[in-house]
């Protein structure tokens, strides 16, 4: 079994009694890094025989058969430096080597940095989109793909770019969007500051430390009737999206059934 575990992101309070069992009586350990798994060992008093397998963004792709194999044998645990193996650390291609080779494939909960800093952040929760790291280049690009997204956005992101990072995001999604930034979750100097981009923009424009969730609340929904998203639908296709995927994009953005949008851009067509 390959069994996945969550750790502290900050707070070794946060590591729970079954992180702790599974730690000590594994016999593998699969760690991104083996000297912050140590640490981590050592900070929670606990004391393991299990042998301990570096795989990191490097060398997952290399490493994800040979690992998974050990998961045929016996448990193999896999943690991250911090949070959730998977979310923005090595783990998926190993994780989907498991279910591509049959091995079973468990989850110890525990800690996430977004999630953590979704509850925390004042920003509507019911639906929201993990975009990750913000890209080190082109994140202007990145930010205006996504300035007509309705869900609330999640991002991480290093102290030292975050002054230019939320500039990017005041050009692209406006000034007054509400957004939240997170930082250091569940440390001593933990901070939650909401406000408007350019209010954060602003505040947050020398320089800053620590670990850093950013997110931005989604963009507001304007009706539209189906006769014009019908139009925009059109459009896109005249543009050179396929219809389908004209069709999905408006429904998301319109809330129009998308089967709708498809009979109705496909009958416009056949009548032109």
């Amino acid at each position: 079994m390959l069994i996945l575990a969550a750790t502290p992101i900050g707070n070794l309070g946060d590591a729970s009694p079954r992180l702790r069992e599974v730690l000590v009586n594994a016999s593998i350990i699969v760690a991104e890094d083996t000297r912050t798994t140590n640490h981590l060992l050592k900070a929670l008093g606990l004391t393991t025989n299990a042998k301990l397998i570096a795989l990191h963004e490097h060398n997952e792709v290399a490493k994800a058969a040979d690992i998974v194999r050990l998961a045929q044998d016996g448990d193999v645990v896999m943690v991250s430096d911090a949070g959730m193996p998977g979310i923005s650390d090595p783990g998926y291609v190993v994780v989907r080597t498991a279910h591509e080779l049959g091995v079973t494939v468990s989850v110890i909960p525990g800690p996430s940095a977004a999630i953590a800093a979704l509850a925390a952040s004042g920003l509507p929760t019911d639906r929201f989109a993990f975009e990750g790291f913000v890209p080190r280049k082109g994140h202007a690009k990145c930010f205006a793909e996504l300035a007509r997204e309705p869900r609330t956005l999640i991002f991480y992101e290093s102290p030292h770019r975050l002054a230019d990072t939320l500039v990017a995001a005041r050009d692209a999604f406006g000034p007054d969007r509400l957004a939240t930034v997170v930082r250091e979750l569940s440390k001593m100097f933990e901070e939650v500051v909401r406000g408007t981009l350019a209010e954060l923009a602003e505040r947050f424009a020398g320089e800053n430390r620590g670990e850093i969730v950013f997110l931005v609340a989604g963009a507001e929904v304007v009706p539209m009737s189906l006769e014009d998203a019908v139009t925009d639908v059109v459009a896109r296709v005249a543009s050179g999206e396929r219809l389908k995927e004209a069709s999905r994009a408006v429904a998301e953005a319109t809330g129009i059934p998308g089967r709708d949008l498809y009979q109705s851009a496909l009958e416009r067509s056949r009548d032109a």
